[in-house]
């Protein structure tokens, strides 16, 4: 295991891309660590299967102590360019909305639309870079879903304010107000 790499990754995740690992950073910047474990094993750019021993190393490990875990929860103790805070207030979304996936994932969401899975809410871009970005997490030519969200904020879906103003949040999209952009 590349623990340099896998420790820039966590770094990168935790201060300043979140959204890219959809990540939920709480009001003291902690996200849980198995969500933070699923989204770097999601990725596929490590050959071994990341464990929370492998996460507790680089802590024990670390001269400069970067990470913090408490219980189940870790986070970046400094270096932070996002909001710590990540407000869950509702919002009048854009127009429109995107959300990368991965092949196999679409397949699901077709028919069931976007659920947020083993996170709390869905995470939607405002922009298509930052669809393909995460969609590339995922799978190396990702599926980029554009959201019709004025049409699904009318029917009464829920969106919030993430903190971040390129990411939007829900609870669930159904698949009646999706379409594949790329």
């Amino acid at each position: 295991m590349d623990y340099t790499k896998l420790s820039k990754e966590i770094s990168y995740a935790l201060r300043h891309a979140p959204w890219e690992y959809e990540l939920e950073l709480d009001e003291e910047g902690f996200v849980p660590v198995e969500q933070l474990i699923h989204a770097l094993n999601e990725s596929g750019e490590y050959k071994e299967t990341i464990t929370k021993d492998d996460i507790l190393h680089i802590i024990e490990t670390s001269e400069k102590k970067r990470h913090e875990l408490k219980g189940s929860r870790i986070r970046a103790l400094y270096g932070h360019t996002v909001p710590s805070h990540i407000r869950k207030e509702p919002v009048v979304p854009p127009d429109i909305l995107y959300h990368g996936t991965s092949h196999k994932a679409y397949e699901i969401i077709k028919n069931g639309g976007l659920k947020p899975m083993s996170r709390q809410y869905v995470h939607l871009s405002t922009d298509t870079d930052t669809a393909v970005r995460v969609g590339k997490r995922r799978d190396k030519k990702p599926v980029i879903l554009m959201v019709d969200a004025k049409r699904a904020y009318a029917d009464g879906v829920i969106f919030y304010g993430s903190g971040y103003e390129k990411v939007i949040l829900a609870d669930h999209v159904p698949a009646e107000y999706l379409n594949i952009y790329l």
